[in-house]
């Protein structure tokens, strides 16, 4: 804690305040004042001073005041560090991640609304959650949603709730996500494939703050920090008409787009050491040949897809030893020699055909283990199919 009067003639305690606020944010500062100047005090409060005192001020009075001072600072310390408890950890050796970290970290502070992209499996919820987690929120609900897990039909009702009798089977009411997350944050994972109609009434929470419940008469007033995720290109669906232009400047404020794992090999070793640890409580041996077998791949499933190669390698391991042998064959999706035999002459629509056709093959058209492998939902999946054409042969 620092105490320190005002009127001093070397410095003034204005400039003592300035300083300690610069170095150690975080440190109490008490200022004492002359007798009725409030005009003083109050603007060392706006500078970001804990308290002021009058002269002639009594110990006692001293003494409460401090002590005050002193408890506020160390709740806020325990604060920091159970949040930093919470705080899902992420892998940064690489310069790309160490900068989405630094955008994250710069951002959480305000209620800005943060679009996350990136491919399937690179970690675009762990980030949320670490927004979350150092943002003046933190102590309050992280509300997760995945768009594309629910069927339409029920997503106004998931999102925004509805009253008692709102529609047939509404036997009781429903809070809705939104209502759950007030006060804190709501992520919105695969955003792109929420419904047009309902692009309209995420618009007005954003713009209003408020939410249409199902149902009722009059909106109700939510506070909730919004982040969303997509490994879509939300600009190409705002091209197609498939997405609202007002609704993705809205949710496109902070911008925070999250590599592929094959861009940043230099993050690959030490998240494989991680999450070893979460997959295995063995004491396992990590030879050089795997390690190095691992760096090489592309991993088109990014940190998810290592994390379920690592839990294989595990649980196949002999004598705590992970083998090469083990590892599981790359995907059709994973680059190598399956992309080199693309014809020059095939388009992006042809590719996508041939590369949905595989997988169905490969699985002997069991269309949800297939959506698992190309990491999209199986609703995704089946409106390719559709789109395509497609046919179990024979």
């Amino acid at each position: 804690m620092v105490i320190t009067d005002l009127n001093m003639p070397q410095v003034d305690g204005m400039e003592v305040l300035g300083t300690v606020r610069n170095r150690s944010p975080e440190t109490p500062v008490l200022v004492i004042t002359a007798f009725g100047d409030v005009d003083t005090a109050v603007k060392a409060m706006k500078a970001g001073a804990w308290d002021f005192v009058e002269k002639p001020f009594s110990r006692d009075r001293l003494e409460l005041t401090v002590k005050r001072a002193a408890e506020t600072a160390r709740l806020r310390h325990d604060n920091r560090r159970l949040r930093a408890a919470q705080e899902p950890a992420i892998i940064a050796e690489s310069a790309a991640m160490r900068e989405v970290l630094r955008v994250a970290d710069r951002v959480a502070g305000s209620d800005a609304t943060v679009l996350v992209t990136g491919e399937s499996g690179v970690g675009k919820e762990l980030v949320a959650r670490r927004i979350h987690a150092r943002s003046a929120r933190s102590s309050e609900p992280f509300v997760a949603v995945n768009c594309a897990a629910i069927p339409d039909s029920l997503l106004e009702s998931e999102l925004f709730g509805h009253t008692k009798g709102a529609f047939s089977g509404a036997d009781r009411a429903r809070e809705g996500k939104f209502r759950h997350a007030d006060g804190g944050t709501l992520f919105l994972d695969e955003v792109a494939d929420l419904p047009l109609p309902l692009q309209g009434k995420l618009l007005r929470v954003l713009q209003e703050g408020e939410v249409d419940v199902v149902g009722a008469d009059e909106p109700t007033t939510v506070d909730v920090r919004v982040v969303v995720a997509t490994n879509a290109d939300l600009a190409e669906r705002v091209e197609d008409k498939r997405f609202r232009q007002d609704l993705y400047f809205r949710l496109a404020v902070i911008p925070i787009y999250i590599p592929p794992l094959r861009e940043r090999p230099n993050d690959v070793e030490p998240l494989v050491h991680a999450l070893l640890a979460e997959v295995s409580d063995r004491d396992l041996s990590l030879p050089r040949e795997v390690l190095d077998a691992l760096r090489r791949r592309s991993w088109p499933g990014n940190v998810r897809e290592l994390r379920n190669a690592l839990e294989r390698l595990a649980l196949l391991a002999p004598a705590d030893r992970l083998r090469v042998d083990d590892l599981p064959p790359e995907g059709p999706t994973s680059g190598g020699d399956w992309l080199e035999a693309i014809p020059e002459d095939l388009s992006l629509v042809d590719v996508e055909r041939e590369v949905v056709q595989h997988a169905l093959r490969r699985t002997g058209w069991n269309v949800s283990e297939a959506a698992r492998r190309l990491g999209v939902p199986r609703h995704v999946l089946v409106y390719r199919i559709e789109k395509f054409g497609l046919q179990r042969d024979g």
